[in-house]
């Protein structure tokens, strides 16, 4: 297969900002570049976690992280990957073939996609 696939970002939780900021700024000196609300419905679409929940992005042009904050990180997952692929319509042609169910949400008149794998872990693809 010819196709590249690249880590386009890691999403992962923290239990507040501060910490996070910590962790992210401070030892990965990878700097905050956007705060966000997600809002519920989306949370629920995506996640199937009824709720809004605060979202920090730190880049630095290498790395991406979408850090959720939640109270209790693990309890329910905001967990995924962002991966970016060559060809979308190729892309769920071979998702399609091995049983998978790829799935899209709006969000701000853009088409975001996701799938699980076979062991439920959730990706985001670009």
């Amino acid at each position: 297969m010819d196709k590249e696939t690249f880590i386009q970002h890691v999403a992962v939780e923290c239990s507040n900002e501060q910490l996070a900021d910590t962790f992210f700024i401070k030892v990965l000196g990878i700097p905050k570049v956007k705060s966000t609300m997600l809002p519920k419905e989306l949370c629920t679409s995506i996640f199937q976690i009824d709720r809004s929940v605060q979202m920090e992005t730190y880049d630095n042009g290498k790395a991406r992280f979408e850090v959720f904050l939640t109270n209790k990180p693990g309890l329910s997952s905001f967990v995924h990957i962002g991966l970016e692929v060559d060809n979308k319509t190729d892309f769920l042609a071979r998702c399609q073939a091995q049983g998978l169910q790829p799935f899209f949400i709006q969000k701000d008149g853009k088409q975001l996609l996701f799938v699980r794998d076979f062991s439920d872990n959730l990706y985001e693809i670009k």
